[in-house]
């Protein structure tokens, strides 16, 4: 009878898949199959389209390599000894605004626009403060006099929303770039989030999240640990606020607000936690690293963790009409057609 792990030793290299199968470019995925090193020990191969690909690891099993820059969406494949594996599709995260700094998840509007911050150090004065990019991807600058544009949120009559960690403020913007001041006095004011009452709920990173009724009274709603960064917000589908703050730990949690303030762990193991969003069946997603790989991680309603997309420096991420997706990172967006509905904020 013959041996079947013999079969792949001498046969072409076959992968079985791609873990994750999304990234951004620089992300690391794992292609998981058989025969994919060769035996003297030097590394495989590997390409995407007809770009080869930096290898980190090879060995019989599995192939640990890094997604080329400037590549499109591709299908990638291993070559051994001069023979090439079977393909499979790695759908890729393209940029569509560079030069930026956002420190949070943007935002989307009702006809799809994208708005994104130029954030800045604290303190700084920047020329733009927040930019504006159409669905032609045309960039343009929406919003200049504030100072450390942190969260966005639009509110039903489409009014986007901004808050400053510099002056804990949060202020409302109209459709033409006009800017009032919406509420103060919220220490350093990250995330925001509306609830389908319209309610504003501000993270203040030094431990404190604030409820702002529609007739912008200010309560205390609850109290968790100081973030070294921001508070990140998100309402769940049960009407429940989630929030992320990454703190000195690397074992960081999110967590589950209760309509009534009260506090509870969700998920625990994530390092570094930022922006977060849901899809229309209730899975949340988190910018983080997982196991030490860093980059989008899905929490299924039964608390499972699984890295879906990877890549680098990822703060935050937004849903888009048409089933895609929006990854900023320090300093760009990207889109990617991810085949998921989100879920609407309001």
């Amino acid at each position: 009878m013959s041996n079947p792990g013999l079969i792949h030793r001498n046969g072409a290299p076959h992968i079985d898949s791609v873990e994750p199968a999304f990234a951004m470019p620089g992300g690391e995925v794992k292609l998981v199959g058989h025969a994919l090193a060769p035996h003297d020990l030097r590394r495989p191969h590997v390409q995407f389209g007809d770009t080869a690909a930096p290898v980190i690891i090879g060995s019989e099993n599995f192939v640990l390599a890094r997604v080329p820059n400037d590549v499109p969406s591709s299908n990638v494949s291993v070559h051994v000894n001069g023979r090439a594996s079977n393909e499979r599709m790695v759908r890729v995260a393209m940029p569509i605004a560079e030069n930026l700094h956002p420190v949070t998840s943007p935002a989307v509007d009702r006809e799809g626009d994208l708005y994104v911050t130029f954030s800045g150090s604290r303190g700084q004065k920047v020329p733009v403060a927040i930019y504006k990019v159409d669905t032609n991807y045309t960039v343009r600058p929406f919003l200049n006099e504030m100072m450390n544009p942190t969260g966005m949120a639009f509110d039903r009559t489409g009014h986007l929303f901004v808050s400053s960690r510099f002056d804990g403020a949060v202020y409302r913007v109209a459709a033409n770039g006009t800017m009032t001041t919406y509420a103060e006095g919220m220490g350093v004011a990250t995330g925001i989030a509306f609830d389908t009452e319209e309610n504003l709920f501000v993270g203040d990173r030094s431990g404190t999240v604030f409820k702002i009724g529609r007739d912008r009274q200010i309560y205390v709603f609850a109290t968790l640990e100081p973030s070294v960064s921001a508070y990140h917000l998100a309402f769940g589908p049960a009407g429940n606020l989630y929030v992320t703050g990454p703190t000195t730990s690397s074992f960081d949690a999110v967590y589950e607000i209760s309509p009534e303030g009260e506090v509870t762990l969700y998920y625990r193991g994530l390092g570094r936690p930022q922006g977060l969003a849901f899809d229309i069946d209730g899975n949340l997603y988190v910018a983080a690293s997982l196991n030490g790989k860093r980059g989008i991680v899905r929490i299924t309603p039964q608390r499972r963790a699984e890295l879906v997309v990877s890549g680098n420096n990822l703060v935050g991420l937004c849903f888009t009409p048409g089933r895609a997706v929006v990854l900023a990172t320090t300093d760009a967006v990207h889109h990617l057609w991810w085949d998921i509905q989100g879920r609407p904020l309001l």
